[in-house]
């Protein structure tokens, strides 16, 4: 989230829980980790949280996190575009190989 929107997470929690102070001490310590979360996600957890105690949340209470990329998705997407670009005889005799040890390794286990 940007600057703005975390400060804009601690000024909801301040309207709503008028005895939570904002500090500058406190700012200083809080708005760093909440920058590396996601602000809707933050502000969808306030609300639900806002509905439930009467009592001003604590950071790791209200924290969410934009969700990882999936590098294994990505890796699948280039194995599948660099696939496209392998040849029929190539895959051809690839798949002959791969039967051909399928074939010697089903012989060895019986």
């Amino acid at each position: 989230m940007t600057h703005e929107e975390a400060i804009d997470v601690l000024e909801t929690i301040a309207d709503v829980y008028p005895k939570f102070e904002i500090t500058k001490k406190k700012a200083k310590l809080i708005l760093p980790p909440l920058k590396q979360m996601d602000y809707n996600g933050v502000m969808d957890k306030l609300a639900a949280f806002v509905a439930r105690h009467p009592y001003a949340p604590t950071i790791a209470e209200i924290a969410a996190y934009p969700p990882e990329p999936n590098e294994y998705l990505a890796k699948m997407d280039q194995w599948r575009e660099d696939a496209v670009n392998v040849s029929a005889e190539t895959k051809e005799r690839f798949r002959m190989s791969l039967l051909k040890l399928i074939a010697e390794k089903s012989n060895h286990e019986s």
